[in-house]
């Protein structure tokens, strides 16, 4: 994704990026000020710096939809996890012992070092590959 992300910053895109964790995850730490206020019970803290901002906020996890909804308008919008949301997906392969994820996760594209048939494929290494069909993706379902 990072690779992706430099790709097309590269060629003059604005892009966004969503991270889904399955793990617990925190931009804050103890000791500060911001986490203090959530230790408090503030159900949503920003934390403002003079290059950035984030809000954080305390719910139950919201959906794609719901995230893509709060972020600022982008040219494209890189998502990293919600592989069961009905967005277009580009497939990573690192290991080709591992089943295909399911037909209804919407997958459009496959970065794999291995051939195969079916999906386009491209090399991992590929970015600008991967960046051409995602592009040419992008301006077919706009």
């Amino acid at each position: 994704t990072e690779r992706l992300v430099a790709e097309f910053v590269r060629r003059g895109w604005n892009v966004a990026t969503v991270k889904h964790a399955h793990h617990a995850a925190d931009i804050d730490h103890p000791g500060t000020d911001s986490f203090r206020h959530r230790a408090a019970g503030a159900t949503e803290v920003a934390l403002v710096t003079a290059e950035r901002f984030a809000i954080v906020r305390e719910q139950e996890e919201p959906s794609l939809a719901e995230v893509l909804a709060r972020l600022a308008p982008a040219d494209l919008v890189l998502v990293e996890g919600f592989k069961t949301a009905p967005h277009p997906k580009v497939e990573v392969r690192a290991d080709e012992s591992r089943p295909m994820a399911p037909a209804d996760y919407n997958i459009v594209v496959i970065a794999s070092d291995r051939a195969g048939e079916g999906l386009p494929r491209f090399a991992r290494d590929d970015i600008a590959g991967i960046a051409n069909f995602i592009a040419t993706h992008v301006a077919r379902d706009r």
